[in-house]
């Protein structure tokens, strides 16, 4: 298989199986602050914060926490997946992009402090 026609091989494989969708949060243990996100790509999401708690890069985190890791470190983030949404192939991405601020306004909601969340 010549290297053109594995390329487009794997596109189309791409194109049939798109990433997971869905919210993450991204907690702080020690101070219990909550950055919550969503993200076309989940395991994308999931690389880029392994990524920034890996090389204590905070720059690949949202400033939100800046104080949090400066004063306590990177040690004490972790990232959970919220809730997933499964990608249909040749789904629109305008929609899916409207589904996941709704679902991410949601999250928010539910875990803004002195909601028991």
């Amino acid at each position: 298989m010549t290297d053109r026609a594995q390329r487009r091989q794997l596109r189309d494989e791409a194109r049939r199986h798109p990433p997971d969708a869905g919210v993450y949060a991204v907690r702080h243990r020690a101070t219990g602050r909550v950055l919550v996100a969503a993200a076309v790509n989940l395991a994308g999401a999931r690389n880029r914060f392994e990524f920034a708690v890996s090389t204590n890069t905070l720059g690949a985190l949202d400033g939100q926490l800046g104080g949090d890791i400066r004063t306590h470190g990177v040690e004490g983030l972790e990232f959970e997946v919220l809730e997933t949404v499964h990608v249909e192939p040749g789904a629109s991405e305008a929609d899916l992009r409207a589904e996941l601020k709704i679902l991410e306004a949601m999250w928010r909601e539910q875990l803004a402090p002195g909601r028991g969340g």
